[in-house]
């Protein structure tokens, strides 16, 4: 029988969010229902919201959160009701050519609900990145619930799910960040922010954070930046050259998406170095840059793709990390809100004064 729950629903493009009721249905085969407990609001949201994604609207906002399993489907063995987890938009199929390939964390079959979960008039809403969670219940495929140590708080974990998974495994996994390793990262915001703490749990001798806020750039001290360059006023290539001994970094994360940081990046890296994309550009954004310079400064240019991550095996990994004191994922909770007040959390990242304000439900 359906569930009646509260959910945020982003009903056209551009247009304030609302309040709606929905109906979750129980578990179908691989599917688990989910009580939410805590949900970041996440740029993509707002990406949703705004029609940047796609027009299936309406939309079932909210992806990177955690909860607890409340019911399972038909041949869903590895999870049981109680058991704690992070929703991951990623759920290796195991069958397609990625997968098949031993590269999982590439799928290009990722796993859904196959059930729609809908307005009360019967409406089928989307759910953000197959998940849906600015809601009191979610419908998901098992493979996108992880379990993981019930003693992380929830407001926490679930910023696992998206936004800091996709900076630290863009230095950790893509980026490749080791011992020793010079790193600079561009855009000091929530997966900015990530990254720098994902360079640091590597082993990074120096991580430089570049951006345009003196406060982000005091915030980006907490998570293991070793020196800071506000490129507002300064040339940020020259800076990181000169915090480098001339030479530029080994590892570079743009973590900002626009052309003027990825040129920045571009330069930014020592001869043979890496530059590791990971914001999200708009679709009409275009870079030109000298193809005398991509061949003669070699190196790696990389597109990170959910931090390439694995959920399955790296969510647990983090939060082992986060209850150790390793990852200090409570310092991305910028606040706590209700429910009803993730339109004003939009207004408050656009404004870029909180690294993540988080849903308690």
């Amino acid at each position: 029988m359906p569930h009646e729950v509260h959910a945020v629903v982003a009903a056209k493009p551009g247009a304030p969010v609302e309040l709606r009721t929905i109906l979750v249905p129980d578990p179908g085969p691989g599917e688990v229902l989910v009580a939410v407990q805590a949900c970041g609001v996440c740029h993509t949201d707002l990406h949703y919201r705004d029609g940047a994604i796609n027009d299936e609207f309406p939309f079932l906002l909210g992806h990177e959160a955690a909860g607890v399993i409340e019911a399972v489907g038909p041949g869903v063995t590895d999870l049981a009701p109680g058991d704690f987890v992070v929703l991951a938009w990623r759920a290796p199929c195991g069958s397609c050519r990625s997968c098949r390939r031993g590269r999982p964390w590439y799928c290009f079959d990722s796993r859904n609900a196959a059930q729609p979960m809908t307005l009360a008039d019967g409406t089928a809403v989307s759910p953000a990145l197959g998940i849906g969670a600015f809601a009191e219940k979610t419908l998901v495929a098992a493979g996108q619930a992880v379990k993981v140590d019930p003693h992380a708080r929830p407001e926490a974990a679930g910023l696992i799910g998206c936004g800091v998974m996709a900076g630290y495994g863009a230095a950790v996994h893509t980026g490749a960040v080791g011992s020793g390793d010079t790193v600079a990262v561009i855009g000091c915001g929530g997966v900015g922010n990530a990254a720098i703490a994902g360079a640091s749990v590597a082993g990074a001798r120096r991580i430089i954070a570049v951006d345009i806020d003196d406060r982000k750039l005091d915030g980006a001290t907490r998570f293991g930046a070793t020196h800071t360059v506000n490129s507002r006023g300064t040339d940020p290539v020259e800076a990181v050259r000169g915090l480098t001994g001339g030479h530029g970094a080994d590892v570079v994360i743009d973590a900002v998406g626009r052309p003027e940081t990825y040129t920045q990046g571009f330069f930014m890296r020592d001869l043979a170095g890496t530059l590791v994309q990971v914001g999200v550009p708009e679709p009409d954004m275009r870079i030109e840059l000298p193809l005398i310079d991509l061949f003669s400064r070699g190196g790696a240019l990389k597109s990170s793709w959910y931090g390439d991550c694995l959920p399955s095996r790296d969510f647990p990994v983090l939060i082992d990390r986060y209850l150790s004191g390793r990852l200090d994922l409570d310092g991305f909770v910028t606040e706590t809100i209700a429910l009803d007040e993730v339109e004003s959390a939009f207004d408050k990242m656009r404004d870029g004064t909180v690294l993540r304000s988080v849903v308690i439900l």
